[in-house]
């Protein structure tokens, strides 16, 4: 049969129909094999276009100069530099309505680091992302997550209370790092390393971290003065119970009063999103209340802590405090790469949430120019890791926030702050800076969400469980690895493991589908057809290679006589690409075949496989156009067709 008929319609000679018969009913055979489609090979392209076309798609898909294309020079030179600073684009055009809307209520997180840190790190980051930023709703600042793990690495080697400057300056090269890291992602289009970070992945890290961070401010809310520095639950626990004799009531009670009133105001503004203001002015409400008990009562004097003096003043040059020392220089680096591309990926995530919602399109590599860039300038300033936190850029969703400028005027507030009232806060009580985490943290834990992915897919649920019980009970950087290895052990596995599966006939039509999924669908007698749902590359052909042998063996010893296996038909219509070693499988598997009498035929390779194997074709001949169908329908039509005219 081979050469006699193909997916080209024409025999060997040349002759239309593929072989001439007399009689009237084998002409209407022949007739109807003349209209089988032809598999097209795809259009000529040089080694150097195509490559071009694989880096433009890799690093350029999202094409961010499109709209460069047919404009006058000038035009060229204005959108560029509007591109590399967005401010330019909506700074000409805003207006005093724009800025009653962008009037929002900020605040910074506290993190391990001295309080005014945080305070430096609400005040020129969010400047510099102004400028270089394309988000209109992000509003930048330290978060709960990068600060949780900054210091949780950094103290593995230095204690923020023994050493507290070596620590600030480790805090500040870390920063330099991820800065560089950040923005190195961005410059490079690299931003796709990022979606190594499944959903799964973060929400049990996150949720994990939110219980780690809650955790730690027990120090604060029970008044403990000697706590483990440790960040597991079982050392946490145990510092808790070994030092009850630390524990001060009075502190306990004003913890628990202003932890209801905070988690309160949040279910308040979740209730009633109009509210959100609630929320959002409760934090300052509470230190505002809190320094003003503790100064009336005298509370420091009883066992309440406080915050002490804080120097006023705005953010002091930190660019001599960069410590490149090469006993603490693989620390600062390694926390730097994974406190930025952690808090990268929660900026980016927060940037795009907020951008669908308002329809309008964030630039995911500028974005991490723009918060790396800003990091590398924070760390010279007294600042620590900041990115766009999720609860602060709800509150300028919510409050109607139109462009950035929201950033600024959070920053101008800082300033006023940082100048002029840094007094009024000596009297702040520690407590109520553990109480405020806290109710900030919990908003990670999304129950929801993992009880979504536990009904969607169990493999991302283990995922999703491996992150959260690898923070809570090794380390948080130990637990994020744990998580992205196995989701990474995940993809190889579906690599070199691909989906594959045998296809049936759908009764009177021409579609095929897979006999597991379509109950309706039916074996073709004779036929062996199999598709396969994955690129074919060194990774997989042993396993193709042995499964589809194992088929073959299965259809043979299970078959009669009047459905003995004649044909095996590869179905390559989602296979989008292919490899030497794949193409060498497909001749093996051919050569294979053929020793067992049947025959290997193969449907709708696509473009770039339709192209190695008429390379293959030309170098040795091995992929005749006889073998080649369009579809799966055709291919079986022809064949059936074949068969009985051959038959004896």
């Amino acid at each position: 049969m081979v050469g006699m008929r193909g997916a080209y319609g024409y025999n060997d000679n040349g002759n239309e129909g593929g072989v001439v018969v007399g009689g009237g009913e084998a002409e209407a055979e022949i007739a109807a094999m003349a209209v089988l489609h032809k598999v097209a090979a795809p259009p000529a392209q040089s080694t150097a276009s195509k490559l071009k076309a694989r880096v433009k798609e890799t690093f350029f898909p999202d094409d961010p100069f499109r709209g460069f294309k047919g404009k006058p020079l000038t035009t060229k030179w204005v959108m560029a530099v509007q591109y590399l600073f967005p401010i330019l684009d909506w700074v000409p055009s805003y207006s005093f309505s724009l800025f009653k809307s962008d009037l929002g209520i900020s605040y910074a997180k506290l993190a391990s680091l001295p309080p005014i840190i945080g305070l430096y790190s609400s005040f020129v980051p969010p400047m510099v992302y102004a400028v270089l930023g394309s988000s209109r709703d992000l509003a930048v600042g330290p978060v709960s997550i990068a600060s949780l793990i900054m210091g949780s690495m950094l103290r593995q080697a230095v204690s923020p209370a023994a050493e507290p400057l070596l620590f600030l300056q480790l805090a500040f090269t870390s920063t330099f790092f991820a800065g560089l890291v950040q923005a190195s992602l961005g410059i490079l289009r690299l931003g796709f390393i990022i979606d190594f970070l499944s959903k799964a992945t973060l929400v049990g890290f996150m949720a994990g971290a939110a219980i780690i961070v809650s955790l730690q401010q027990l120090k604060a809310l029970l008044g403990i003065v000697h706590f483990t520095t440790e960040m597991g639950l079982v050392p946490v626990m145990a510092s808790v119970i070994h030092h009850t004799k630390e524990w001060s009531w009075q502190t306990i009670l004003m913890a628990v009063c202003f932890l209801v009133l905070l988690l309160t105001a949040r279910h308040v503004s979740m209730k009633w999103p109009k509210l959100f203001w609630v929320s959002a002015c409760a934090p300052l409400a509470c230190v505002i209340v809190s320094t003003l008990l503790v100064f009336l009562f005298k509370a420091q004097k009883h066992g309440i802590s406080i915050i002490g003096q804080l120097k006023c003043g705005l953010n002091r040059p930190s660019w001599d405090k960069l410590l490149f020392d090469p006993q603490y220089l693989g620390l600062t680096v390694k926390t730097g790469l994974v406190t930025g591309i952690i808090s990268l990926t929660e900026g980016v995530a927060v940037g795009r949430t907020f951008a669908s919602l308002k329809d309008y399109q964030v630039d995911g590599n500028k974005e991490m120019m723009a918060i790396g860039l800003m990091n590398i300038v924070g760390s010279c300033t007294s600042c620590y890791v900041t990115t766009g936190a999720f609860s602060r850029s709800a509150v300028n969703h919510n409050a109607g926030c139109k462009t950035a400028m929201s950033n600024v005027i959070m920053a101008l507030t800082v300033m006023v702050t940082l100048l002029f009232l840094m007094p009024l806060f000596v009297y702040t009580p520690n407590v109520v800076l553990g109480a405020i985490i806290i109710a900030a943290v919990i908003g990670l834990i999304d129950l929801p969400a993992v009880y979504n992915i536990w009904k969607m897919d169990k493999m991302d649920f283990l995922v999703c469980l491996c992150a959260f019980a690898g923070v809570i009970f090794i380390s948080v950087q130990q637990g994020l690895a744990i998580a992205v290895g196995i989701s990474i052990f995940r993809v190889l596995l579906q690599i070199t493991r691909p989906k594959m599966m045998i296809q049936g006939n759908i009764k009177g039509t021409d579609i095929y589908r897979n006999l597991h999924q379509y109950k309706d669908a039916q074996r073709v007698p004779g036929f062996l057809i199999l598709t396969v749902e994955a690129p074919i590359n060194f990774a997989n052909t042993n396993y193709l290679n042995e499964r589809i042998k194992r088929w073959i063996e299965e259809e043979s010893s299970a078959g009669t006589k009047q459905s003995e296996l004649h044909f095996v038909i590869l179905d390559l219509s989602a296979v989008p690409a292919i490899d030497t070693s794949g193409i060498s499988f497909l001749i093996d598997l051919k050569k294979s075949t053929e020793k067992h009498g049947l025959e290997l035929i193969l449907v709708n390779p696509t473009g770039e496989v339709m192209e190695k194997i008429q390379r293959a074709n030309d170098a040795h001949g091995h992929f005749k156009s006889d073998i080649l169908y369009l579809t799966t329908g055709e291919a079986v039509a022809s064949l059936s067709t074949f068969s009985k005219m051959t038959a004896p």
